[in-house]
């Protein structure tokens, strides 16, 4: 017989999150949400060009689904180091034909991974739920508005520099105050523009101008973004401080990122965003379940 968590460990839980816009009712805290990454793109640093017909995407989707995704985020534009933009017509061209037809087809939402508002329009109107972009609103001032006026969360990733520069170099004082000090900013910036405050997601940009040292201690101290109320999105999947730590290349990072993950969960992660849906899945599920039985 399966206990029952006591009154003391369901107040450890974490909390309890409600994301609402257009088409789009999402509730999770205690349960983590999987949200699965669809790069329709020839350059994605794990699966650039795997996906980069209509058919595929919509194939991988569907099997990122039956995996046990409850979002899927779809990108047509590399944000790995050392990428260079893509003008907005051929990313538009790369995610709109594929928006459209897996929001007719699949039962859970979309977001579209960009950071400029004349793709995210083009997304939206394809049925893209969320916007999801690592500039925090920054790169594109037509974003925020756009936000604002179709009611659809965002997700403020932090980034130091840009994806062509941002790994030269990255340099902190202590790396997680300094992310909670520009999540407060671009918190503010946010509301000011009109976007709700219960619409914004934060993601601390793993792997996005940081050294491995700096990953590994956000995860450490994930639960420091607790304080700012809002739930905590995290991306390690496959990513190469998981590399340098176990010294395997992208495609062997499995095992790694699982760790990675179950780190996030335990300390507050509320969504994680990966390539191996299946495998995390099972993660969380586990994680959570041991989680109920944490003495704080």
């Amino acid at each position: 017989m399966t206990p029952q968590p006591s009154q003391r460990l369901v107040e450890n839980s974490p909390p309890l999150f409600h994301l609402q816009g257009p088409g789009l009712n999402l509730t999770f805290g205690p349960r983590v949400l999987i949200m699965g990454i669809l790069n329709v793109t020839p350059d994605s640093f794990s699966d650039g060009g795997l996906f980069l017909k209509t058919d595929d995407a919509i194939r991988r989707a569907e099997a990122l689904v039956e995996e046990g995704a409850d979002l899927i985020d779809v990108g047509g534009e590399s944000s790995r180091p050392g990428a260079d933009p893509v003008p907005a017509e051929e990313e538009i061209r790369r995610v709109v034909p594929v928006i459209e037809h897996l929001s007719k087809r699949l039962s859970v939402p979309i977001s579209i991974d960009t950071s400029k508002a004349g793709v995210a329009l083009r997304a939206i109107a394809a049925g893209a739920r969320i916007i999801n972009d690592i500039s925090a609103l920054r790169f594109d001032p037509e974003m925020a508005p756009l936000a604002a006026e179709t009611g659809a969360p965002v997700v403020l990733m932090h980034m130091q520099g840009t994806p062509k520069e941002m790994q030269a170099r990255p340099v902190y004082t202590d790396v997680v105050r300094e992310i909670t000090a520009f999540f407060k900013s671009r918190i503010r910036f946010a509301e000011r523009s009109g976007i709700a405050r219960d619409r914004i997601l934060l993601d601390p940009g793993i792997g996005f101008g940081k050294t491995t040292e700096h990953n590994l201690e956000i995860l450490a101290r994930l639960s420091e973004f607790r304080s700012l109320g809002r739930p905590v999105l995290i991306g390690p999947s496959r990513k190469s401080f998981i590399g340098r730590v176990l010294d395997l290349p992208a495609a062997e990072r499995l095992e790694g990122t699982a760790a990675a993950v179950a780190a996030g969960i335990l300390h507050g992660a509320s969504i994680v965003r990966v390539h191996d849906v299946r495998a995390m899945v099972r993660v969380a599920r586990m994680v959570e379940a041991i989680e109920r039985f944490r003495h704080d």
